[in-house]
């Protein structure tokens, strides 16, 4: 019975946490073009412009748009057994930890070898998946960025929490234009469901890809 219920559990949690990233793969993969951007939907960004500080063109932003996306689908579908071993490296009496002003504050440092060596394994499987990498592939784990392997937990559990909301938006606009005021607002602000779409994933995979949330360079 126990048994049961902890499956249960890990279902319940891959669909809150892995299909909302499967579902945004599935936007970027069908509604973008990899190589020919449509009029309008350039996915391309300039280091510098509107906050930007990576640069890459079209072609480039989709795959590390789609990497990203990939790591964190593949992280949450293993997430359970990350968990475990993060509460082994954070408890092993043979890994000590030290207090630090990491500039986000006092943190506990203390080194995650069971989940540095399992996120390896699982970056080497997504760069296997997406053909390419583009950028960095250090995993951060007992450093300034990653201190231990709670904040590494915490750091991917977020995913979920941001791209629910925008899922559940672009799920619901062909509902909301049941309506017919707000499918008229919606036509004649953005020229309809379809495009408001795109708009909005546009916005989103140049703006939340564009490396304004690193304070390494």
């Amino acid at each position: 019975k126990q048994c049961l219920y902890s499956i249960g559990d890990n279902h319940s949690f891959l669909t809150s946490n892995r299909d909302p990233v499967d579902k945004m793969i599935g936007y970027l993969t069908t509604l973008f073009s990899p190589t020919s951007p449509e009029a309008g939907y350039d996915l391309s960004i300039a280091g510098g412009a509107e906050g930007a500080r990576l640069s890459h063109s079209h072609s480039k932003q989709f795959y590390y748009v789609l990497q990203s996306l990939t790591l964190w689908r593949e992280l949450a579908h293993d997430m359970f057994r990350l968990w475990c071993l993060s509460e082994d490296d954070l408890l092993s009496p043979d890994n000590r930890y030290e207090l630090r002003d990491t500039g986000q504050g006092l943190q506990r440092v203390q080194g995650a070898n069971r989940v540095a060596k399992a996120m390896r394994n699982i970056l080497h499987t997504t760069q296997q998946e997406v053909g390419q990498w583009i950028g960095s592939s250090v995993v951060h784990l007992g450093d300034n960025n990653v201190p231990n392997a709670l904040i590494f937990i915490d750091k991917y559990t977020q995913v979920a929490s941001i791209l629910n909301p925008i899922v559940c938006v672009l799920q619901r606009l062909p509902q909301l234009c049941k309506d017919p005021n707000v499918a008229e607002y919606i036509h004649k602000a953005y020229g309809g469901v379809d495009k408001l779409r795109k708009d909005i994933l546009l916005d989103f995979f140049r703006s939340a890809f564009d490396g304004s949330g690193a304070d390494n360079f």
